[in-house]
């Protein structure tokens, strides 16, 4: 896979690091291809027990790069094709949703800034380790588009609509704290301890019950747009899979010696 993005798998850890630091981590189309691709092998990967989604520089991901874009709508202008917006089809939606529908647990690093489709990925995440000296922007109104990367599903449902909506028609930075605040993130930590606080919370879910962890992830994306009876009905289903897992009869019976659980992750 291309350098703009690294991955790498220790114990079941799949770390997957934005590499573009000399453009703040904005996302050419070798970059979106190298993160796709990257997002998609982690959620395709039984050995991959947790992804740890994190960046290196001073931003975690400004979202599209504006210089590659221009020329790519100056070129559709002369081609008539329109072919630059398929990004989103081609490159954002793959990546959102492998992010989002992976059976697996997905940390963010949040290092610095999260703008645009960046900030798109940082709540695609299910849990996001914050330093400190980040913000976030969503942008988008600010380059007269609307929001993508799942801005417009994940937004409200963590802050509300209205908020969701303030901060949509009005870009503009907020800070880790105000984030915090709004419950954007989920845990601060200084800078200087973002790479080791937030690979610390990945691995501790890499050797968690995997299994379990998928039926959260599903029972929540689940219950965001259902009733209360039909969520009922699917926690019953999730749980009884859960019940029949390895990783459950290891629990109970590590519960009943005293005994740390050493879970397989099925």
């Amino acid at each position: 896979m291309a350098d703009t993005v690294l991955y790498e798998v220790t114990d079941g850890l799949a770390t997957i690091t934005i590499n573009r630091p000399e453009a703040m981590n904005a996302m050419n189309t070798e970059a979106k291809v190298a993160l796709r691709d990257s997002v998609q092998a982690a959620a395709a990967d039984p050995a991959v027990r947790a992804v740890l989604l994190t960046a290196t520089g001073r931003a975690f991901c400004v979202g599209q790069d504006l210089k590659e874009h221009i020329g790519s709508l100056a070129a559709d202008r002369e081609s008539g094709s329109g072919n630059t917006m398929s990004t989103v089809r081609e490159h954002y939606n793959p990546i959102v949703r492998a992010l989002t529908q992976m059976p697996k647990p997905v940390v963010a690093g949040i290092n610095g800034v999260a703008a645009g489709a960046g900030f798109g990925f940082a709540l695609a995440a299910d849990y996001r380790v914050v330093a400190e000296t980040a913000g976030f922007n969503t942008s988008f109104a600010g380059v007269a588009l609307t929001a993508d990367s799942g801005v417009s599903w994940t937004l409200p449902r963590l802050i509300g609509q209205s908020r969701a909506a303030d901060l949509l028609l009005f870009p503009r930075s907020i800070s880790a704290q105000q984030a915090y605040e709004l419950g954007i993130a989920n845990k601060l930590v200084p800078e200087a301890d973002l790479a080791e606080e937030a690979a610390a919370v990945a691995r501790t879910l890499a050797e968690g019950p995997t299994a379990a962890y998928a039926a959260i992830k599903e029972s929540l994306a689940y219950g965001a747009g259902h009733s209360l009876s039909d969520t009922l009905d699917k926690e019953d289903d999730l749980q009884t899979r859960a019940g029949s897992s390895e990783d459950h009869a290891i629990a109970v019976q590590a519960f009943l010696d005293k005994a740390k659980p050493r879970y397989l992750g099925r």
